[in-house]
């Protein structure tokens, strides 16, 4: 019973994490439909924003979180600006945005390998090794405090959507872009702060994901499949969906490396990917006329 327990403690923790990754991701789609496949590397590029916070200054992970969001934010802004906000009108933008943030993947990918190589780094703050014990379990500190650190930014994330005028217009855009448009809600305006915002997001979880996770730039190419998985697990742009999806997943991938190994545990994202594109496109939580 212990063991179970144990590897329950330890998904759950990591499913805040993924939690976290995936947000961004899915915040970003339902709002303007856009498949970013240059969400991965945007938490890489946040995860050496702290790598080189806490290597040259001592800063925390933890604490550098607003710094790495913040200039990730900006990144997205400037990305959003630049490529996708001119074809935001194209009645194929959804298909496009899929090769469009597929070129932008590899820009940055190239750009960080260059510019620190493909060599592995982790942030080693003090108690990224430790672990609280609980008689035979044992919850490991770094995973602990990071998957908190997640929950905590999306509890913030949940009551920025639900209380706040802006968030009123990103949840009215996400149900109904054109309807908000005539509503006089600034269309515009919400697509390229919300793009930022998701960007921010990954920044916030590369920021954990740097103590984490060891990483290095073409780590990102692992990480789209199971973000996608997450996200369509819970239903495309259904941020409940993609963090329940991202707890059952973490969870469920937690017991496959325990009891089978540590090299199938990743096969459980890919797996639960391809059964629930046969099974329900639409996700857990997606509406079914979104099937078709």
């Amino acid at each position: 019973m212990a063991d179970i327990v144990q590897v329950i403690i330890l998904g759950l923790a990591l499913g805040g994490v993924y939690a976290l990754m995936a947000s961004g991701l899915t915040l970003v789609f339902g709002v303007m439909r856009i498949v970013n496949l240059a969400h991965p590397i945007m938490i890489i590029a946040g995860a050496f924003v702290s790598y080189w916070l806490f290597t040259l200054y001592g800063l925390d992970p933890i604490v550098s979180m607003p710094i790495a969001a913040i200039v990730m934010f900006c990144v997205g802004i400037i990305v959003y600006k630049l490529i996708f906000e001119r074809e935001a009108a194209s009645a194929k933008y959804s298909e496009m945005t899929v090769l469009l943030t597929f070129a932008v993947a590899m820009c940055f990918d190239g750009l960080l390998g260059t510019a620190f190589s493909n060599t592995q780094r982790i942030t080693s703050p003090f108690y990224a090794t430790d672990a609280i014990f609980l008689g035979d379990v044992f919850i490991p500190t770094g995973q602990l405090y990071a998957g908190i650190a997640s929950l905590t930014v999306i509890a913030a994330l949940v009551a920025f959507l639900q209380f706040t005028r802006f968030g009123y217009a990103i949840r009215a855009t996400t149900q109904n872009r054109d309807a908000a448009q005539l509503m006089g809600v600034n269309v515009g305006l919400v697509s390229i702060i919300t793009f930022g915002i998701g960007v921010g997001l990954a920044g916030a979880a590369g920021a954990l994901v740097s103590f984490v996770f060891s990483f290095f730039p073409a780590k990102h190419w692992e990480w789209i499949a199971i973000l996608m998985s997450l996200v369509v697990l819970g239903g495309m742009g259904k941020l409940a969906g993609a963090i329940i999806g991202a707890l059952i997943l973490a969870t469920l991938a937690a017991f496959v490396s325990t009891y089978i190994g540590t090299t199938w545990s990743t096969m459980t994202f890919f797996l639960a990917l391809f059964v629930i594109l046969l099974v329900r496109p639409q996700g857990l939580f997606g509406d079914p006329l979104e099937e078709s």
